[in-house]
């Protein structure tokens, strides 16, 4: 299933150019195997029933992790189609089993809930107020109470450009202030993450339940 929302073209624009410019194992974030993230996420919901959310999915290959552990209800959502199209090409069939929805978080407006959400390297690109409450506010739209949310940013630490843009670089005790009393966090760790140009970045991972 394809989605499509409105969103600044500028924005789209930046991601389509990366992804169009540089193969999906060419960019600094590309993992072979997500496995932080699917650790955390099959802890918090070992039922593969479970309505799962990839914020920020794109190119990576963490749809493909949940597809070999058997989730049913998975949805992938990024701004860049360039980069959606390029997990898609790659899954070949497996796609038709996947929801996809091409948005900017900061304007979405999600039309169900799931039970987890997770977002590797997209929060930690905004870095303005505005932006960030817009997030919390779809955030809160797309979970409900007792669901979890799983985001991955670069740590204090960790580099303070991205693809040409800025970041704000969080720690987990700092993320958890900055989305709010309604999210409780019950887990956190870092990574040195190896980019494949033989650098390595630093990211600070947390994992929080909705209280309400």
């Amino acid at each position: 299933m394809l989605q499509t929302y409105i969103f600044p073209m500028e924005t789209r624009a930046h991601w389509d150019n990366t992804y169009t410019t540089k193969s999906d194992t060419q960019v600094s974030w590309y993992q072979p195997v997500p496995e932080r993230s699917l650790a955390l996420i099959t802890s918090a919901a070992p039922d593969p029933s479970a309505a799962i959310i990839d914020v920020g999915g794109g190119a990576s290959r963490l749809v493909d992790a949940l597809l070999a552990e058997y989730y049913a209800d998975i949805t992938v959502l990024d701004v860049s189609e360039v980069a959606l199209g390029r997990s898609r090409e790659r899954l070949g069939d497996a796609a038709e089993k996947i929801t996809w929805i091409t948005a900017d978080i900061t304007r979405w407006q999600p039309q169900r809930t799931w039970d987890v959400l997770h977002d590797r390297a997209v929060f930690h690109f905004l870095t303005d107020k505005t932006a960030q409450d817009a997030y919390v506010a779809a955030l809160m739209a797309a979970t409900k109470a007792g669901s979890t949310i799983i985001i991955a940013t670069f740590a204090l630490d960790g580099p303070e450009r991205c693809s040409g843009l800025p970041v704000q670089r969080y720690s987990a005790e700092t993320l958890a202030a900055r989305l709010g009393p309604d999210f409780s966090l019950y887990a956190a760790s870092k990574e040195t993450h190896p980019t494949p140009f033989g650098t390595t970045q630093q990211f600070s991972y947390a994992a929080f339940r909705r209280r309400s």
